[in-house]
Formats: structure tokens, C-alpha cells, sequence
């Protein structure tokens, strides 16, 4: 399964916000990234984020904390594939670790002419991986139906 297991980022000074914990959006754009290396590493083409779901950021990293990203390609349809992405604050005197970021991303694989292109399917071997993979097509099957409601509202307050 593509993967990246251990991306070290160090926290320094200028990395905070005005709240004196690390910018979330530095966190953001560093799960971009990772993400994006994964999605290509399996696909094997020039990919690009279609979205990204469930952010979820559940504790505070600091000063001096050392960031441990982590990020999976969880399932893979005709051109796209999720990849989630999880983030450990680690004190590096004391090892003590917590999750503080945790997001799904969706990104579309492109040809040469940078249009949709098919990408590897995945089939998961371990529990741990089938539970990924099931809890990636929900998470599909949700993305679906939320965008499905809101062009329907649009073309009702349009005909209005």
C-alpha cells in the first residue's frame, strides 16, 4: 500500500500563530504535501488535491515539539484516491506523543493532457487496512450525497 510513514518536521519559533501553538495552516499544507507524494507514488501520474474532509484538529503542537506526519493511500477509484493523513506531536526529551491533526484528502490523478486518468485499484490485506478502505467509500458515498443535495438546492432556487 503507498505510504509515507514518518515525516519529521521540528517546530521553531516562527511556525506559531498569534495563540503561541503551531499555525494549523502550515500543518495544513505539510498534509497537502505528503498526501500529494503518496497519491502519486501510487498512481504514477501528476496528481491534484479534489478536496480535502474531516480536519480534524485535536490538540495544540508547541514550541520545541517535534511533528510526526504519517499518510496512506486508503482506496482508489477510476481516476481518484483518498489518502488519509494523521499528525503526532512528539516532546522530543520526553517521547511523550499526542494526535493533533488528523484529514482525508481526495486527489485526482492526470494524463498528459491533464485530464482524469485511471489509477491502480487497491485491495487491502490487513484488518486494519479493510477498515480503511470500507471507511473510505462512506466517507465517498457522504461526499457524494452532500454535493448530489446542494446542486439539487441550486437548480430549485434557480427555476424560483
Amino acid at each position: 500500500m503507498s505510504a509515507v510513514r514518518e515525516h519529521i518536521y521540528k517546530v521553531f519559533p516562527n511556525d506559531m500563530n498569534a495563540n503561541a501553538t503551531v499555525f494549523g495552516g502550515m500543518i495544513m499544507a505539510t498534509m497537502d504535501r505528503i498526501s500529494l507524494v503518496v497519491a502519486e507514488r501510487h498512481s504514477g501520474h501528476v496528481c491534484v488535491t479534489a478536496s480535502v474532509d474531516d480536519v480534524h484538529f485535536m490538540a495544540p503542537a508547541r514550541t520545541g515539539d517535534t511533528l510526526i506526519f504519517s499518510a496512506v493511500c486508503n482506496r482508489a477509484w477510476a481516476s481518484s484516491m483518498e489518502i488519509g493523513c494523521r499528525v503526532i506531536a512528539e516532546d522530543s526529551y520526553t517521547r511523550r506523543q499526542r494526535h493533533v491533526v488528523s484529514a482525508y484528502s481526495t486527489f485526482v490523478a492526470l494524463d498528459d493532457q491533464h485530464r482524469p486518468t485511471a489509477v491502480p485499484s487497491i485491495t487491502p490485506e490487513t484488518a486494519e487496512e479493510r477498515d480503511r478502505y470500507a471507511e473510505a467509500g462512506l466517507r465517498r458515498e457522504t461526499r457524494l450525497e452532500h454535493a448530489a443535495r446542494i446542486s439539487a438546492r441550486r437548480d430549485g432556487a434557480s427555476q424560483a
